[in-house]
């Protein structure tokens, strides 16, 4: 396993109880799963922040309390204070290694795409890959080659090469990015307009005043 934590046991479960847990770096939890009953446990915030940073879809081995013995697990929902981000609880799910799992991975864009050398903007619409494959075989990212996107063209998700064994889940008509073309200047036209109707304010006035006395 690339990752793994310390469970344990969580018996309290008052409101003031959980802050409390909260308050000395504990991240409640809960974790269930066909070969584990539904178990309410915590882990240490610091942990869990780092493992979140590195790839919050890896497999987890996680050793439970009681007897419980280590399970690969994934994180099924993380809740987070809206306000403040600080995780509130997770949950985690047991998997069986020899059955295929849905998760997703980033996307690795690698090159430069050939629109974008023309002067064309890059816009890249999906950052995640929906996928379903054995535990063993899910990569922490999936490269994407974009040299050969032109400009004003498109990259789609089925014009994407996933290594054997994975199934993409995703639609394979989503849009992943685009090299828009570049807008033209409009700085000069707008400025002759301006000149322009400064001098017919100018004559407008001229006429205007015409005869008045001095």
């Amino acid at each position: 396993m690339a990752f793994s934590l310390k469970a344990e046991a969580r018996k309290d479960v008052t409101k003031s109880d959980i802050k409390q847990l909260r308050l000395k770096g504990r991240v409640p939890a809960v974790v269930y799963g066909k070969k584990v009953a539904a178990t309410v446990i915590t882990v240490d915030q610091k942990e869990l922040t780092a493992l979140l940073q590195r790839n919050p879809h890896a497999i987890i081995d996680l050793d439970l309390p009681d007897g419980g013995g280590r399970q690969p697990v994934m994180i099924n929902e993380i809740q987070r204070n809206p306000l403040n981000l600080q995780l509130l609880h997770i949950d985690f799910h047991q998997i069986n290694m020899d059955e295929p799992v849905k998760t997703v991975v980033s996307l690795d864009f690698v090159g430069e795409a050939e629109g974008a050398k023309e002067g064309g903007i890059l816009q890249i619409q999906m950052h995640e890959l929906e996928i379903r494959c054995l535990p063993s075989q899910i990569p922490s990212s999936i490269k994407v080659d974009i040299t050969g996107v032109g400009l004003g063209e498109n990259m789609l998700v089925n014009q994407i090469s996933v290594p054997a064994g994975i199934e993409v889940k995703s639609d394979a008509n989503d849009l992943i990015l685009t090299v828009l073309a570049p807008q033209k200047e409009t700085e000069e036209p707008q400025a002759a307009n301006n000149e322009e109707r400064i001098g017919e304010a100018e004559t407008s006035n001229e006429a205007a005043t015409a005869g008045q006395p001095v």
